[in-house]
């Protein structure tokens, strides 16, 4: 817990950002303090150490920062869900509701095969509308998504309810926005 209570207080609060009433929860300065990201990403590969991953999957751009590293600690390979044209060989996709219309994600059609065991990374869980969408994308190719993973959980979102057929694993959980 001492562990989890160190990268906690390295986030920074950011009031009314990107709107009124928000309070966006800022990573960018627990990943520059060295002690914390090690914090991080040591709490994410114990979670997933015996669980036989074969792929992490970070979604752009922060789920980049703990995946790269996440599947290093694993010996796994890395997958990149990007936003769209962002990739160079042949895609597939997956569009998801936002607020206010859609989004998609896309990775390259042949990162995963079939069959194999994949978690799905990122800094945080909101609603859970993007990670959703790449759990989908992955199960289009056949792949046995085994779980999800983040640092943040904004708990009163209820993102991990989208989440009901995985194993969802959050460091720090906060209440209201």
């Amino acid at each position: 817990m001492q562990m989890q209570n160190y990268v906690e207080s390295k986030v920074r609060d950011i009031v009314d950002f990107p709107k009124k009433g928000i309070i966006f929860r800022d990573i960018t300065t627990a990943v520059k303090d060295a002690k914390a990201l090690k914090f991080m990403v040591d709490f994410l590969t114990e979670q997933y150490e015996d669980k036989k991953i074969d792929y992490v999957a970070g979604i752009e751009s922060r789920g980049f920062v703990f995946g790269s590293a996440l599947a290093y600690n694993l010996g796994a390979g890395f997958i990149l869900i990007r936003k769209p044209g962002k990739l160079p060989a042949e895609t597939i996709s997956q569009e998801y509701s936002l607020e206010y219309g859609t989004d998609k994600i896309e990775m390259h059609a042949d990162a995963v095969e079939p069959g194999k065991n994949v978690l799905v990374i990122d800094d945080l869980l909101a609603t859970g509308g993007t990670v959703d969408a790449a759990v989908k994308l992955l199960k289009k190719t056949g792949a046995n998504v085994v779980g999800a993973a983040f640092i943040i959980e904004l708990s009163d979102l209820k993102g991990r309810e989208k989440l009901k057929d995985i194993d969802v694993v959050s460091m720090i959980q906060y209440k209201g926005l």
